[in-house]
């Protein structure tokens, strides 16, 4: 067994989507994924899936990020340790992240070769990932997501009939369209249902208050990111003190001390750390781990292809967390790499060593980009 590391190859995808895909911060008009593939001396290898839904060429950009300056940095490295792999590219290209004003997609790579780490690892241990990171189930709790702003109650039942039990709603567009969303949403999946609201970093403070006391009436399980990820830490204790909602936050936290702060503040009831857009596994299943200990609520944020819903799933199983979200809307790139069964709100995590996913790269090759 040799476990160094000798390469890592790169795959940019973009699938048409029917419909683009809303939020208050843009559109994406198309579906794009960057799935890596690290190998090791002795031929074992693992999957990630770096985060690169915004800006539209931003699969493209970190596919040659990938090329020209991560494939010559992670030979030689030893890939039985995940953690001090992730650790050890954050510390050479730190410097130059900062430099060129890139720590985003720096992060994010990093923390999709965590991820192929991670799977590698439990390939060669023989065991599912979630359970070589110590979970004890491989049932999880899941909910549809990425509904609206129209057709909601269509969306919605038709991902009920599928199986799901809980939903998520973009709000943030247009308030009157929220209101009358959230509440059609409420009158067709009944008092009990879960149902979370989605603001995607729309509103300033003062205005979010505003918007979420008009929502509260519709009773949305969580508030997710109704300001800005970097106001300061008093704007999001005084809207959990003053909203009557739960908030939810954390896709666009970056680096420990961000989440650790976040943690400490007292002002989020779910926390969301992406496995795509920093930390990988190592990373989310610390503050993660941190979270729960404090009573907090783990649903890792994932709007993406299959590897890194995947890897969003085990971290969920392995930690111990709430849901697992997953994108409501038609993806080839999430439904033919990592298909979901979803039985009463729970999907179950594949027994296969790793990840349990084998990206078809020839059934794919229509969405794949040449760069």
């Amino acid at each position: 067994m040799n476990p160094t590391l000798v390469r890592i190859e790169s795959w940019v995808l973009r699938a048409p989507a029917a419909r683009p895909v809303l939020a208050a911060m843009g559109a994406m008009t198309t579906r794009p994924a960057l799935f890596v593939r690290l190998t090791a001396a002795d031929g074992a290898y693992g999957w990630g899936e770096v985060w690169c839904n915004f800006p539209p060429p931003g699969a493209e950009h970190r596919a040659r990020l990938v090329r020209a300056i991560f494939a010559p940095l992670v030979v030689g490295l030893d890939a039985a340790q995940p953690e001090r792999v992730r650790t050890a590219l954050e510390a050479r290209t730190r410097t130059l992240a900062i430099q060129c004003g890139e720590p985003g997609p720096f992060a994010q790579i990093i923390a999709g070769i965590d991820q192929a780490c991670w799977d590698l690892a439990a390939r060669r241990a023989g065991a599912p990932l979630w359970k070589h990171l110590g979970g004890t189930s491989n049932r999880v709790r899941v909910y549809a997501s990425g509904l609206g702003p129209d057709a909601v109650v269509e969306m919605a039942l038709a991902r009920r009939a599928e199986g799901y039990r809980a939903f998520k709603l973009k709000v943030g567009m247009n308030t009157a369209r929220d209101r009358t969303n959230l509440a059609a949403l409420r009158d067709a999946l009944g008092a009990d249902t879960a149902i979370m609201a989605d603001a995607n970093q729309a509103w300033s403070p003062a205005e979010a208050l505003e918007r979420i006391a008009e929502l509260a009436p519709m009773r949305p399980h969580w508030i997710e990111e109704p300001i800005p990820a970097d106001e300061p830490a008093d704007a999001w204790s005084m809207l959990a003190e003053r909203a009557g909602i739960p908030l939810a936050a954390g896709e666009n936290l970056r680096g420990e001390a961000a989440f650790d702060a976040a943690i400490a503040g007292g002002y989020l009831r779910f926390l969301q750390p992406d496995v795509g857009k920093w930390g990988g596994i190592s990373g989310c299943r610390e503050v993660g781990a941190r979270a729960v200990e404090r009573g907090l609520v783990v649903c890792p944020h994932w709007l993406a292809g299959g590897v890194g819903l995947a890897a969003s799933m085990h971290l969920v199983a392995a930690v111990g967390g709430g849901f697992a979200e997953v994108d409501a809307n038609p993806n080839p790139l999430r439904e033919e790499v990592f298909p979901l069964q979803v039985v009463d709100g729970w999907a179950t995590l594949p027994d296969a060593p790793g990840l349990g996913v084998e990206p078809d790269l020839a059934r794919l090759e229509r969405h794949v980009v040449t760069i």
